[in-house]
């Protein structure tokens, strides 16, 4: 049992090591440098603007742009001159180079630390309230690029394979989500705007504003829609619903769109 749980410890130190191996230092980050039983060699800096550090004996030396590791490699490789077979540690004290960046009118915008890694989804978690944020049209951006657009299967319907690392530098755009309603007008018993909900149908929407009044025209029932510049008119015959069962005539309904049920003329 001792055996397997220092097994188990052990391993999890390799993967933490692992781990922090692939972090890469830039400016501002604070060092541990420490070279094994010499005092002199052993202090703390941070790496300047121009990416250098000051190592004693050998004076300016570039960190920005290695991992710890390409960093004690580098040094050991500098301190073979001074020192017999030098043994060097490098290890991240203070993280102030890794950030990502959060914007757009649908969120908060702001600057997120990344001191580990992690996922879109994490930020996500971590960004606070996204309900007035167009998921659907939401994108990651890396070096000018989008590598990851529309973050609504990943964060409402939890599919984990839309999730992808986010690095530093990365750029996460939120829009606002302009039109969150669904509007129900003409010939129904309470006509109202109802919070739009993904999968809402035309028949749901006319339900919940009271149903059809006794005077409605059911089959001249129409949606108007808007998407970008372009309008459209879908007519639905929502008798054939109520009546026949015709469920095609259920139009799943988008955010803005405006439900109109006529009067009937007789």
């Amino acid at each position: 049992m001792k055996r397997f749980l220092m097994s188990l410890v052990l391993s999890l130190l390799l993967v933490g090591q692992a781990k922090a191996a692939d972090y890469v230092i830039g400016e501002g980050d604070g060092l541990d440098i420490a070279v094994w039983g010499i005092k002199e060699l052993s202090f703390f800096v941070k790496v300047r603007p121009d990416g250098k550090i000051t190592v004693p004996g050998l004076g300016d030396v570039t960190a920005s742009g290695f991992t710890p590791t390409g960093l004690q490699g580098s040094l050991t490789d500098k301190l073979k001159d001074l020192v017999k077979n030098p043994i060097v540690t490098v290890t991240v004290r203070e993280i102030t180079n890794s950030k990502i960046y959060i914007f757009g009118g649908g969120i908060k915008s702001g600057i997120y630390d990344l001191t580990r890694k992690s996922s879109l989804l994490q930020v996500l978690c971590s960004i606070g309230e996204v309900k007035t944020a167009d998921l659907k049209k939401s994108y990651l951006l890396r070096n000018g690029k989008k590598l990851k657009e529309d973050f609504y299967r990943l964060f409402v319907e939890g599919d984990l394979k839309d999730d992808v690392e986010v690095v530093s530098g990365d750029a996460i755009f939120m829009p606002l989500l302009l039109d969150k309603n669904v509007y129900v007008l003409g010939a129904v018993t309470t006509p109202k705007s109802i919070e739009y909900r993904e999968g809402m149908t035309v028949m749901e929407a006319i339900l919940e504003s009271g149903g059809f009044t006794k005077f409605a025209s059911q089959n001249d029932t129409m949606i108007r829609r808007k998407t970008g510049a372009k309008e459209e008119t879908i007519e639905v015959k929502a008798k054939e619903i109520t009546k026949y069962g015709d469920f095609s005539q259920n139009v799943k309904l988008k955010p803005g769109d405006y439900i109109i049920v006529k009067e009937s003329i007789f």
